[in-house]
């Protein structure tokens, strides 16, 4: 059991949507000074899935679950969400760990290859994310002398960027690197947080 003295930070969606508008709002004006462009490609094509798994088990036993739908809302900038599972075992005691998140997603640089010519057309972009986490109370030992309830909320925003590696027309693997934007006083993250994903 982990036990924190620490209470439950607000949540900061807030920043985290003002940065997704303003990404959003730079790459539109970005692709208005454009002339020429062709038409974008239908709203099912530019609907995607994915998500990622993550699995450590011995002594320390961390199982994650995390699907995600999305759409491509322009053609650098995604936006997705989804809930998340996450089982946790540590000296004897075990947790479930509930959760939803929402990201944006913003490519620096498309294909790679174009600048330099190693043969490999991968993309490079920025991921903004805000996760909500449901947490239960009696296995993160909360202080308090009044009654508390089950389970307990705590909201962290993530920041960091990765690399996209084509496998498909439609598919990819996405290589993240990102740190969480404050602490909340549990052990939730490694900050940075290594991911894999998969799109499709």
């Amino acid at each position: 059991m982990i036990n924190s003295g620490r209470k439950n930070i607000a949540p900061c969606s807030g920043i985290l949507i003002a940065a997704l508008l303003f990404t959003a709002s730079l790459t539109l004006n970005a692709q208005k000074e454009r002339s020429g462009r062709e038409e974008p490609p239908p709203l099912t094509e530019r609907i995607f899935f994915g998500g990622s798994f993550a699995l450590q088990i011995g002594s320390f036993t961390d199982i994650e679950i995390a699907p995600v739908a999305g759409l491509w809302v322009l053609p650098r900038v995604a936006v997705a969400a989804g809930p998340s599972y996450r089982f946790y075992k540590f000296m004897g005691t075990k947790t479930d760990i509930l959760g939803i998140r929402t990201y944006s997603q913003l490519v620096l640089l498309r294909d790679i290859d174009k600048y330099i010519p190693l043969g490999v057309h991968s993309s490079i972009f920025f991921h903004l994310e805000d996760e909500l986490l449901s947490l239960e109370t009696d296995f993160w030992k909360i202080p308090s002398t009044e009654p508390r309830p089950r389970r307990f909320y705590v909201n962290t925003p993530l920041a960091g960027a990765g690399i996209s590696q084509q496998i498909g027309r439609r598919s990819s693997i996405n290589f993240m690197v990102l740190w969480a934007l404050h602490d909340s006083g549990y052990p939730l993250y490694s900050n940075p947080e290594i991911r894999v994903s998969f799109i499709f």
